[in-house]
């Protein structure tokens, strides 16, 4: 680095008194320096040093200058505690003053905001702000520095605090140090991520601090005390002045560069102008100087390794074939670098470091880019030039040589007549290396390191600039300071070219008559003895390896690829195939590899063709190259001279089939033909599809059959795509399915369907590879025609499938049912195409059809948890009763003595079903009431539903359903049984609700409701009590016993109509053993005779009349119930037994049997009533209803109607009996049964 004077100026002494320059300034643009010295502020043309103004607006000393961030404005302040701010006119237009003097300004970087510092407080003025904005501090401040963003101030104090404010002036970090903090600045450089704080205290340091207050690295030790500090060239380095009366140069991590200058008194200022390499400094005599910074270009390059210099301290080294770059940080100022092959050295301020690479076994030429340190040299050894080798490094000190170990032991030392100008290392053997000395008398010695005496190579007028030798060390190239660039051959000494206008030279590392030279805004490339090869180019050549020139252009290196085109074409015209090859190597395009491969294929050079054609990877050419040179080594005789004939032939043959290869066709058929060889003409001529030339070979030669022509040419169409030509010759042929392909592939289906109607129904295998062209088209028509020709049903039926025509698939299916294969292929997608339509119960029937029950079960599964999730409780119902139906439907046992445990537990789990399905029909009315925004059920309805929904789940072993509350329950009940004046029962519902976790709208209802009901009675309406009709007794509301919704005393079922829920007078009976339900239906129906029973007819008001048979009749109002009431109670049983009901006699007795078996049971054991075949004979068909099962292996259920007056409906399908007034009107609503939705009306 170099240091000089750009400007000074000093101002003079007044009456004794010496005025000190305070701060310095200056303009964002660099174009002014604004310095306070003394009363004024003096402001400078930055260029040149011209003062342009020395204003006088203070009346003490003014310590402090800074300019505003745009340029427009700059402050100054002083002792006589007034600011005062400046345009860049040099025109005052504001001052403001503090109680004490200023003894900081500092604008922010991003804004206006002036922050002026004194000794007791620091204030924020910005142009916007009617006041300044101040802040008291517990010391003198001394600097002051904003962050590059303008976010936050950081403060420096006597007392060594230093106190970061944010741009309100709060503080929010505090950092102590040991001594007075004098000089501050924030990091200036845009690529920082964090800002750091370098502080320069009086304690004689120089430490880094981040924002957050954590120190970065340990303090730097100063040898004087800092009184400023400054960021310089983008951050890279750090400007310091202070006691020790010179500016120095710093990293930006305190390193210690060099002097900048050295003056007689302290530097009490000193700045960098913005965009510049000029630093101003200012001094204690009142003298301020500029000076330029100039730094040199340190670095050295071998082959493809250069190494230079970076922020001088730093040594990079780049691998310019892999532009790979490695950082060694050496903490100290790098004077001279070199490097050779896999060694490095660095000369520092007071030492010299030896690296090497980390590999041992790499050389230089490797891609190995890892540096170790081997030796430090301490030693402060001054040179101009430095080389390093394997084992030793060089040192140039004007005429003199000086060779060291790297122990730092001098072993050699050269005096050579004249002042050293170039060095360069031409490498050899370890401990053995060569170098090429250039001198400034114009001589070249060459010097061996393990050789005392230097070897004199050549000698000329001019000094040495540049010189290089060849790879093979035969030719030198030499460049003088008269700018000519010559080349000796060091055999004859004798100069064998020169070329003007150059400043740099170099040899290609790999090929001995190749160097290129640069000058003028040109590189310049010089091949053999063939002219010179020019190109645009500015800089200087450093390297040259192959195809790659290396140039230095400022301080970097770039890398140019030139062609090698040029010097390959010249050496092909004189037949220098060898060198073509060698240049070839350097770097060519593949035309130009293929270009030497055919030229020495011509010259039969069979070597370098070869070569050539792996160069460029052609696998075809290796083979011809080897099979001509296998055909010359067959044929040719061994002396050409014996048989001349036979050695022309041959030469004959190659040639023709280079010319072949080649493209010359014609030619080499001719000389195919005149070597009495036609054969491979046509063969020629077929393989490159030129069949009209093959086919006259042919017919003349008469050895070849012309229609295998034709089957090649066919072959060739298809290749060519010429598919119109080669379906027609394939189907001409004979080869129709090859011809069909073509067709269906092309998309012509006009040509396709008539193959197809030609075709006999027997070519199945052709016709179906019709029709899955005609599929893949979507022409159906067609498609269903050629299935329907050859009877492949299968396949019609998978194409109906596709297109989803459902009806015709299953209407084809059912058809032809003995041919279809898999009718689940069938019914199985149609069954999910109708789940998708949301048709649950086809898709349904669609599986029972395709016999997939576990299909049917897990729709049915799936449908049940969707509705209950979805709280569609009537569907859920539904679907449990279709669960119940397919699950009895697919038992298979004839009775129930056939059942398997697994028949039982399926058996078990279908009547599961049909219970869920009961509670969740009557659960829905409860929860339109409860979650619906309004119902049209009646109260009765649903006081009905809720009490039959509390008895059945509260059952000892009843499961609480998915998705049923019973608090909704008992709201339900308890509500409507206050409606209907039943307050025991609704007082019992409310006890419970209490007990329950209810919704939060509920709670208060039910906790007011609770209480009001203790102010009605607690008993229930007698009428809304159950009756049992088959014990004749009354029923509470709810079963206390809980054994559902049955009878208390003598356990019968109730039996409910599915939409009051109101009890039926249904009682259950079943025949005596040993009579089957066929006999037992077959007896039902047979009407009553005389015999069996009394005659009694029934008027439609309710009267009946009775002919006793003694001449006595008799007129009774009222129903049969009550007279078998009656009669059960007082009359004498032999006389029922003649004139009375059987049903109801078999009743007494099996009521007197219970009672006199003392059963005390809480939970009455429920017995089913058997009859005979007398009393089955004597029921009435219109009376009993019989409930059928799906399957034989549950038997048959019946019931009588107690009270024939109460019409009752019983839906087959669902097994629920309904009062006829309900269930007509809720067909007339919805057109079919309310539990099953069969559409149906069945009355029996």
């Amino acid at each position: 680095m170099r240091c000089a004077l750009a400007w000074s100026d000093k101002i003079p002494e007044r009456n004794g008194e010496k005025f000190v320059v305070q701060d310095l300034a200056f303009r964002p643009d660099g174009t002014q320096l604004v310095a306070a010295v003394g009363t004024r502020v003096m402001v400078y043309d930055a260029v040149d040093g011209t003062l342009l103004h020395s204003l006088k607006g203070h009346k003490g000393i003014v310590y402090s200058v800074d300019y505003a961030h745009d340029g427009k404005r700059f402050a100054s302040g002083g002792a006589d505690n007034v600011v005062i701010i400046w345009t860049d006119k040099a025109e005052g237009i504001l001052k403001y003053t503090h109680n004490d003097s200023i003894q900081k300004l500092v604008y922010n970087p991003q804004s206006q905001c002036l922050a002026s510092c004194t000794t007791s407080d620091f204030g924020l003025w910005a142009p916007e702000q009617k006041s300044v904005s101040k802040h008291k501090v517990v010391s003198k401040i001394l600097c002051a520095h904003w962050t590059k963003d303008g976010q936050y101030l950081a403060l420096g104090m006597l007392n060594g605090l230093i106190s970061v404010r944010d741009k309100q002036g709060a503080e929010k970090q505090l950092i102590e140090r040991p001594g007075p903090v004098w000089t501050m600045a924030w990091s200036v450089s845009p690529d920082d991520n964090v800002d750091v704080l370098a502080v320069g205290c009086w304690d004689r340091s120089l430490s880094f601090f981040l924002v957050s207050g954590a120190m970065q690295g340990k303090p730097r030790k100063l040898n004087f005390n800092p009184t400023s500090i400054a960021y310089f060239n983008k951050g890279k380095y750090l400007l310091v002045g202070g006691s020790n009366r010179r500016a120095c140069l710093y990293t930006r991590d305190g390193i210690f560069l060099a002097n900048i200058c050295e003056l007689e008194n302290w530097v009490w200022a000193i700045k960098a102008r913005p965009k510049t390499n000029f630093v101003a400094v200012g001094c204690e005599d009142g003298s301020i100087s500029v000076y330029c910074l100039v730094f040199g270009t340190v670095h050295g390059i071998y082959q493809e390794r250069y190494a230079y210099r970076e922020n001088m301290t730093d040594v990079i080294v780049q691998h310019l074939m892999t532009e790979q770059k490695v950082r060694i940080k050496t903490r100290d100022c790098v004077r001279k670098l070199s490097v050779y092959r896999d060694r490095l050295a660095v000369q520092l301020s007071d030492r010299i470091i030896i690296y090497e690479l980390a590999n041992e076994n790499a050389s230089g030429s490797s891609y190995d880019m890892h540096y170790r340190v081997r030796e430090r040299i301490q030693k402060d050894l001054p040179c101009s030039l430095l080389v390093v080798t394997s084992m030793n490094f060089i040192l140039c000190q004007k005429q003199k040589l000086q060779q060291y170990d790297f122990m730092g032991k001098k072993e050699r030392e050269w005096v050579l007549e004249s002042l050293i100008r170039y060095i360069k290392v031409t490498g050899g053997a370890r401990g053995k290396e060569g170098l090429l000395v250039g001198l400034k008398d114009g001589s070249v010695w060459q010097i061996f390191i393990n050789n005392p005496f230097p070897i004199p190579l050549i000698n000329q007028s001019n000094p040495i600039s540049c010189l290089d030798i060849s790879a093979n060390r035969e030719k030198l190239a030499v460049v003088d300071d008269s700018h000519k660039c010559m080349v000796y051959d060091l055999a004859t000494k004798e100069m064998v070219f020169e070329e003007k206008d150059a400043n740099s030279v170099a040899w290609n590392t790999e090929f001995e008559d190749m160097l290129c030279f640069a000058g003028t805004g040109q590189l310049k490339i010089k091949t053999g003895d063939f002219p010179v090869h020019a190109q645009r180019m500015q800089g200087f050549v450093v390297g040259f390896t192959g195809s790659k020139i290396f140039c230095l252009n400022s301080s970097a290196v770039q890398t140019i690829d030139v062609p090698q085109s040029a010097p390959l074409y010249r050496y092909l015209e004189q037949n220098e195939f060898l060198k073509a090859y060698q240049v070839s190597c350097l770097g060519v395009t593949e035309a130009d590899w293929r270009l030497l491969a055919w030229e020495s294929l011509k010259s039969m050079n069979f070597d370098i063709a070869r070569k050539a054609f792996i160069r460029v990877r052609d696998m075809r050419y290796i083979e011809l190259v080897n099979a001509l040179e296998h055909m010359k080594k067959q044929q040719q005789p061994q002396d050409e001279s014996a048989d001349p004939e036979t050695a022309k032939r041959v030469r004959m043959l190659l040639q023709a089939e280079i010319m072949a290869y080649q493209g010359k066709f014609p030619l080499a058929a001719k000389i195919f033909t005149d070597c009495g060889d036609p054969q491979k003409a046509i063969k020629m001529f077929a393989d490159l599809r030129m069949w009209d030339e093959a086919k006259k070979f042919a017919s003349q030669s008469k050895v070849v059959d012309i229609r295998q022509l034709v089957q090649d040419q066919a072959k060739w169409a298809e290749e060519v795509q010429d598919w119109r030509a080669a379906a027609e010759m394939y189907s001409a042929s004979g080869n129709t399915v090859k011809a069909v392909e073509i067709m269906g592939e092309r998309g012509w289906f006009d040509d396709l369907l008539e193959i197809a109607n030609k075709l006999d129904a027997s070519e199945t295998k052709i016709l179906s590879l019709c029709a899955s062209y005609f599929l893949k088209a979507d022409k159906f028509k067609h498609a269903r025609d050629v299935y329907l020709k050859i009877g492949d049903l299968d396949s019609l039926l998978k194409m109906h499938i596709r297109l989803q025509e459902w009806e015709e698939a299953v209407r084809l299916a059912q058809k032809h049912k003995d041919r279809v294969k898999n009718v689940d292929e069938v019914f199985v997608p149609y069954a999910e195409w109708l789940t998708g339509q949301d048709r649950f119960d086809d898709a349904l029937e669609a599986y029972t059809r395709a016999k997939r029950p576990d299909q049917c079960s897990r729709l049915l599964l799936q449908l049940i948890t969707n509705s209950v999730s979805e709280k569609r409780f009537r569907d859920a119902a539904y679907y449990h009763w279709r669960l119940c139906e397919q699950q009895l439907g697919a038992i298979t046992a004839a009775s129930p003595q056939e059942l398997t445990d697994a028949d039982k537990e399926q058996v078990a789990a279908a009547l599961d079903s049909e219970w869920l399905s009961q509670i969740y029909y009557a659960y829905a009315m409860v929860f339109s009431y409860t979650d619906e925004p309004f119902t049209t059920l009646l109260p009765e309805s649903l006081f009905h539903s809720a009490q039959f929904l509390i008895n059945k789940l509260s059952a000892r072993n009843a499961r609480m359903p998915p998705g049923v509350s019973m608090a909704s329950v008992y709201f339900t009940l308890g509500h409507h049984a206050i409606q209907l004046e039943t307050f025991k029962l609704a007082r019992q519902a409310f006890e419970k609700l209490l007990q329950m976790k209810l919704r939060p709208e509920w709670q208060t209802q039910v906790e007011l409701t609770s209480m009001t009901l203790q102010t009605k009675p607690y008993s229930d309406k007698e009428e809304l009590l159950p009756v049992d009709y088959r014990s004749s007794t009354t029923n509470p509301l709810l079963n206390p016993n809980g054994g559902s919704d049955v009878c208390v005393n003598s356990g019968h079922p109730f039996v409910r109509s599915f939409v009051s829920f109101e009890n039926l007078p249904l009682v259950e009976f079943q025949p005596a053993p040993g009579i089957s339900d066929e006999d037992a239906e077959k007896m039902i129906l047979t009407h009553p005779n005389d015999s069996t029973a009394a005659d009694s007819k029934r008027s439609n008001n309710g009267w009946r009349e009775t002919d006793h048979g003694d001449g006595t009749q008799t007129m009774k109002f009222g129903d049969d119930g009550d007279d078998a009431q009656q009669t059960a109670r007082g009359g004498d049983s032999d006389r029922m037994g003649a004139n009375g009901d059987l049903f109801e006699l078999a009743l007494n007795k099996q009521a007197n049997f219970l009672s006199g078996s003392g059963h005390r049971s809480v939970i009455p054991t429920y017995r089913v009533l058997q009859v005979d075949d007398r009393v089955l004979q004597s029921l009435r068909p219109s009376e009993v209803f019989i409930v059928k099962y799906p399957t034989k292996a549950v038997r048959n259920r019946y019931y009588k109607n107690m009270i024939p007056d109460i019409k009752i409906h019983f839906s087959p399908h669902c097994r629920r009996f309904f009062h006829m007034d309900d269930f007509e009107f809720e067909y007339l609503k919805a057109g079919h049964c309310p539990c099953c939705r069969v559409p149906e009306m069945d009355t029996t």
